[in-house]
């Protein structure tokens, strides 16, 4: 058999180069949410004006669908450009529970039902289920905390004590945690929103 051993030497150099080589590991959206436990954030559901696009609240601020915002942010998505774009062109089909009658940048991204009014017409829903195997790590959950009340939150690949349920990571006042609450309230949404 003839061996070119000119080839070889380069394929052997090409493999070396490529394999010393540092490669930046690329986050997934659990271990970007995980990351966001790290940041101290006190809970503050106050309505700031914010760049556009790629705004955010002060760093050491949030509520729930922060949470989510900053999760996609680390992976390149940014839902306040991409939920405002979407409002500004189809507005009637979003919620008017808050009156109001244009889209408005600096919060309609940090509101529950419009996150989940963009999942949905981006085909990420996923049925609701009320096994715990039904929810995998990178799907979004949001909750009816009673009457208007919303939430939101993500799950994690880092399962509750008992080994039964993957963890949650949201903010419901304590800041950005990781906790065991999948089933604590009423689900009313879950969806699985793939970065493109």
């Amino acid at each position: 058999m003839f061996v070119n051993k000119g080839l070889l030497t380069i394929l052997f150099f090409c493999f070396n180069l490529v394999v010393s080589q540092n490669v930046t590991e690329v986050l997934s959206l659990p271990a970007a949410a995980i990351e966001l436990t790290h940041q101290k954030v006190t809970y503050d559901p106050s309505y700031f004006s914010i760049a556009y696009p790629n705004g955010d609240v002060p760093d050491d601020k949030g509520v729930c669908t922060d949470v989510i915002i900053r999760a996609y942010r680390k992976l390149g998505v940014d839902l306040q450009k991409e939920v405002h774009e979407d409002m500004k062109a189809n507005f009637g089909l979003y919620p008017k529970i808050w009156g109001l009658r244009t889209t408005d940048k600096n919060i309609d991204h940090r509101r529950v039902p419009n996150l989940m009014t963009y999942f949905k017409r981006k085909g990420a829903a996923k049925p609701i289920a009320d096994t715990p195997s039904s929810y995998l790590p990178g799907d979004i959950v949001c909750w009816n905390l009673g009457g208007s009340t919303t939430h939101i939150g993500i799950v994690v690949n880092k399962k509750s004590r008992d080994g039964k349920r993957n963890l949650i990571v949201h903010n419901i006042g304590a800041g950005q945690v990781l906790e065991d609450c999948l089933f604590k309230f009423k689900i009313i949404g879950h969806y699985q929103f793939k970065v493109q």
